[in-house]
């Protein structure tokens, strides 16, 4: 049983952990979107801080996390949707490697669309890296449809696939 709920200051240390387990497997894949100072502690405070970073326990223990928020990169504009439009846009989506293919992600996903409908919003995006396979065959499977292929300024040499759920 998943339970998704706010992140608070006590998680930080889980969170790290799994960032600290995921990042070597992402780059041993060739996906280079995360590093060794990105995305760290003081990035997740940060989402805490405002509220807006979600946590799925599996077991009792944090299994995975994902920022939900409203921001969306200037460069979002490269992509084939409508990017005046606000939206949940998904960032910092992370699963414990030891718990992947339960649905975690599926979870945090489904949250970003409680928090689009509660805010009355009809859009959820998320952008992962081109590298990314996994996230690749999940968001066509929870019913994104690929936007398009982006750039981001703070990630140079990289190219990033955006993809959009609709709810209206």
């Amino acid at each position: 049983m998943l339970l998704v709920r706010p992140a608070t200051t006590a998680d930080l240390p889980a969170i790290m952990d799994i960032v600290r387990r995921v990042v070597p497997l992402m780059q041993a894949a060739g996906n280079f979107q995360w590093e060794a100072d990105y995305p760290n502690e003081q990035v997740f405070a940060q989402d805490i801080a405002r509220q807006q970073l979600w946590v799925a326990e599996a077991d009792g223990a944090v299994a995975g996390l994902a920022a939900l928020t409203t921001d969306q990169d200037a460069e979002y504009a490269q992509a084939d949707w409508d990017a005046t439009e606000t939206a949940i846009v998904t960032h910092r989506l992370a699963v414990d490697p030891r718990v992947q293919g339960r649905g975690v992600a599926a979870a945090l996903l489904e949250q970003a669309e409680q928090l689009a409908r509660a805010r009355g919003l009809c859009s959820l995006r998320v952008d992962t890296n081109s590298e990314n396979q996994a996230t690749q065959r999940l968001f066509p499977k929870l019913g994104y449809r690929f936007a398009g292929e982006i750039t981001l300024a703070f990630r140079p040499g990289l190219r990033f696939f955006c993809y959009e759920k609709r709810l209206d």
